[in-house]
Parts: C-alpha cells; structure tokens; sequence
C-alpha cells in the first residue's frame, strides 16, 4: 500500500467515524442538542477536526440522510425485480418494515426525527431518498393496472402504504407498543403489515 493510498483509508475511516458517531448522538439526544463539540468528544478528537470533512452540523446530518436512504435503496433493490407487482408491493413493505427493525438509528434519523428536513428536501443531490418512493410508486400504479386500488392517485395510495407501515415501524422503534408480548413483536408488526397490501389490494377504493 502506498502512503497515498494509507491516507486515503485513513482519511475514509476517519469520515465514517465522524458520520458513526453523530448518527447515535442524534438518535440519542435530538438533532438540536448535539454540537460539533459533543461529536468531536465522543471520537476523541478536537471540532477542528471535524471541519475538516464536514462544513458543519447539516452537512453531517445530509450525509447520513444519503447514506440511510441508499441502504434502504439497497435492501429494497432485489424485491423491485419481482416480476408480479403485487408480490413486489408485498416484499416491499415487508422489506421496509425490516429495514426499520434492522437499522433502527438510520429510520429515526431518516423518518423520526426532528431535523431542518426542508433545507435537505431542497437539496437535488437527495436522490436515495426520491428513488426509494418512486420505487413504491411504480409498483401501485402496475397494481392499479391491474384493477387494485382503483379511485385513487397513485402518490396518494403509495403515501398511506407507507404511512400504515411507518407507523407500525415508529411505535416498535419508540417503543409503544408495549402492551404486546416483546418477543412476539416483529411477528404482529409483520402480520400487520401484511394486513395493509392485502386489504387495500383486494378492495378498489372509491373516491
């Protein structure tokens, strides 16, 4: 390896370190409640080391939005090749829901919590996180082809898909469902979810 190289990787694990560690502050203790210091003390490093990768705190938090968007890309990729858009729009939630349960940090950050999303959303360079709705999206409006769903725009359909099982994720996430055995959790969430794509699928909905 190279010394070029050695810094390259070195300066690659530092950003990942830095990324790392202001993702569980966030989750932890709110987006407004965590400085360039307190990230910097829980790496062990000075601030100015910081600023040397991220021009501040929204550029931190715009990184990990990517990052957990394109994880989501990623575990979703495989289940949008599935060729009967029912079967996909199935896995797809079900594989939403898992992602939540997988990477619960990432789904706050992404989904929970508060942030300046607004300055993010104005951000074209935010393109995980288009892609993965657009993927939702498509695969309602192949089911509407079908006849599923009909009466109803396709973003709006894909919007409470979406919001049933963002639902479900966030009271498992925050734990507020605990009045339901906590063994036995991943199992309801999974069957609700289920219950969404089945239900809306099977009855065309009127406007």
């Amino acid at each position: 390896m190279t010394i070029i190289d050695r810094k390259l990787r070195e300066k690659q694990e530092m950003r990942s370190s830095i990324l790392e560690a202001a993702k569980e502050l966030f989750a932890e203790d709110g987006f407004q409640n965590v400085s360039i210091r307190k990230i910097a003390d829980k790496i062990e490093y000075s601030p100015a080391t910081i600023y040397l990768y991220f021009k501040d705190k929204d550029a931190i938090l715009f990184d990990l939005h990517n990052e957990g968007f394109r994880k989501l890309f990623e575990w979703q990729r495989d289940r949008a090749k599935i060729k009967d858009p029912v079967k996909r729009l199935s896995e797809l939630l079900q594989g939403y829901l898992s992602f939540a349960l997988k990477e619960p940090e990432y789904y706050d950050l992404m989904f929970m919590l508060f942030t300046p999303l607004p300055r993010i959303l104005k951000t074209a360079e935010w393109r995980y996180g288009r892609r993965a709705f657009r993927m939702l999206s498509k695969t309602v409006a192949e089911c509407q082809d079908m006849g599923h769903m009909t009466g109803v725009r396709t973003e709006a359909a894909a919007l409470g898909l979406w919001g049933a099982v963002h639902g479900v994720a966030s009271l498992l996430i925050r734990k507020r469902a605990s009045m339901l055995p906590e063994n036995e959790l991943p199992g309801f969430a999974e069957e609700a979810c289920m219950m969404f794509s089945h239900h809306l699928l099977a009855i065309p909905v009127k406007k």
